[in-house]
């Protein structure tokens, strides 16, 4: 029970009053933030959520509204279609995202590390006397040859063709 200030009469308070109004906001906007990254996919990945046909339906003509105002109004439409999802369906959702996404994000780890292993390569004879000593199965005469072109194509400003031909030299090996 509850006392009102101004009259002090007694005001019955309901137990259960469910979310706030803020709350319910702050769920839909969520909601629609999620839709908005499902619109970012490609289709090869949106496929791959475990979605409802409708909304992939909804999803995959994100990407055909060209107006500004009708995209805004499109992605307030999304939050509410997955308004009707509940818990556990977001929860599939957001794990299947986290899964496409990490793995982007390895990649990328991945390249950037193969980027700067060839710029070594190119810059400093030791790192490739290193990597023979790691490698002796790789062909040596082949990375030498590639390694040489590479500083020769830097130093004359030429098209970087060896630069990347050791680029996909190092993914090939596995590195």
């Amino acid at each position: 029970m509850h006392i009102n200030e101004k009259n002090r009469t007694p005001k019955l308070v309901e137990a259960d009053e469910g979310p706030s109004k803020s709350e319910l906001k702050r769920q839909m906007t969520e909601r629609q933030k999620l839709a908005e990254v499902l619109a970012a996919l490609s289709s090869d990945a949106l496929k791959t959520i475990p979605l409802d046909e409708a909304i992939k339906a909804a999803i995959a003509e994100t990407n055909k509204i060209k107006s500004f105002e009708a995209i805004r109004r499109h992605k307030q439409y999304l939050g509410k279609l997955m308004r009707f999802l509940d818990a556990e369906e977001l929860d599939a959702i957001q794990k299947r995202l986290d899964a496409i996404q990490g793995v982007s994000k390895a990649e990328t780890t991945k390249l950037h590390f193969l980027e700067s292993y060839r710029d070594r390569l190119i810059a400093n004879d030791e790192v490739f006397t290193k990597m023979i000593e790691q490698y002796p199965d790789m062909d040596i005469q082949n990375m030498r040859t590639l390694i040489r072109n590479a500083r020769k194509e830097k130093e004359q400003n030429k098209p970087p063709k060896a630069y990347r031909e050791i680029f996909r030299v190092l993914k090939d090996m596995g590195l």
